[in-house]
């Protein structure tokens, strides 16, 4: 209950720190029952004695080759999406702004989809997707530019009529290429079992980078939430704030998802939970939704692999099941 009576008193430096903290504890409990989980159970005696340097060969093998990378790359997803949510939201003055409804999910796809199809190496397919991201971030990008300002509305109908697009032509692709098809649909609905420690190695420094300059430009965003004219007054350069984070949040978005697919409903009701328990201050709402969302896609990626277990279910799949009834509830208490 402390945390939730933070949204009635003033942001402070203590209440900041109280707050990252203790979601960083439970960050840390959910990554300890991430690694302890699955088709095959590590107690957590023998998940510290592996930690510490001790332990079964067979255990260091399950857990720090398969289930690390594969809970830090859930980590990194959830923080990611999460903070790219917030940020859009924040910069549209829309609460249904997020990375798919903006297209950028759906451009990933598309270029996952083509790797996928063609047969292309591994590491080949997050650099695809990741290609296809930065292709509708410029398309939506240019088509919201009028008279060299960024229009918000344009860019938010821009992302929706994109993302349309690249949905139909996802379709389309599957179609023409059906030889693998059951990867391509796994893509379609997120899914974290290719997580590798160099492929984590590749994603994590820009995906760090974005949320960094993201938390940074936190205080610019609180003002812009209160209108355009208003924030100018103040002193802030609203088009060259927008379009940085645009870009830091489509750079962001892009790189997750060259990883993971799509997954949906992830960067819309987590900041949405922050700002109901938390406050709408983006100085504590981005940092907070960074550390919710990687619980939350820890333990989604937990429900993915011990629900049908040994058979395993996209992760995509878990977060919409979850996220909707959540966000429908929300919906009707807020």
């Amino acid at each position: 209950m402390p945390l939730i009576r933070t949204i009635k008193t003033p942001l402070t430096p203590r209440t900041v720190f109280t707050v990252l903290v203790s979601l960083l504890v439970v960050l840390l409990l959910v990554t300890a029952v991430g690694l302890s989980t699955g088709s095959v159970a590590v107690p957590p005696d023998r998940l510290l004695s592996v930690l510490t340097g001790s332990g079964s060969d067979v255990d260091r093998t399950i857990l720090m080759d398969l289930r690390l990378p594969r809970v830090l790359m859930a980590i990194l997803v959830g923080a990611g999406l999460s903070v790219a949510g917030a940020v859009f939201q924040a910069l549209l003055r829309n609460p249904l702004a997020e990375p798919y409804i903006l297209g950028i999910s759906s451009g990933g796809t598309v270029g996952a989809v083509i790797a996928i199809g063609l047969g292309l190496g591994a590491l080949l397919v997050p650099a695809a997707s990741f290609a296809g991201s930065i292709l509708v971030m410029a398309i939506v990008y240019a088509a919201a530019h009028r008279r060299g300002q960024l229009d918000t509305y344009a860019l938010l109908l821009s992302g929706v009529m994109t993302g349309a697009f690249f949905n139909a032509l996802i379709l389309l692709v599957i179609a023409v290429l059906n030889q693998e098809l059951r990867n391509a649909f796994l893509w379609l609905m997120g899914n974290l079992s290719g997580a590798r420690a160099a492929t984590l190695a590749v994603v994590a420094p820009p995906a760090l980078l974005a949320m960094g300059g993201l938390i940074w430009l936190s205080r610019m965003f609180n003002l812009i939430s209160t209108g355009d004219e208003s924030a100018m007054q103040l002193g802030v350069n609203v088009p060259a704030v927008k379009r940085t984070a645009y870009l830091l949040a489509s750079l962001l978005t892009g790189v997750v998802v060259s990883v993971s697919g799509v997954v949906g409903f992830v960067g819309l009701i987590i900041p949405h939970i922050c700002r109901i328990l938390f406050g709408p201050d983006h100085r504590l709402l981005i940092p907070a939704s960074a550390l919710l969302g990687g619980s939350f896609m820890v333990l989604a990626d937990v429900v993915s692999r011990v629900i049908l277990a040994p058979t395993e279910i996209p992760v995509g799949a878990v977060t919409a099941a979850l996220g909707a009834p959540v966000f429908i509830y929300l919906l009707r208490k807020s």
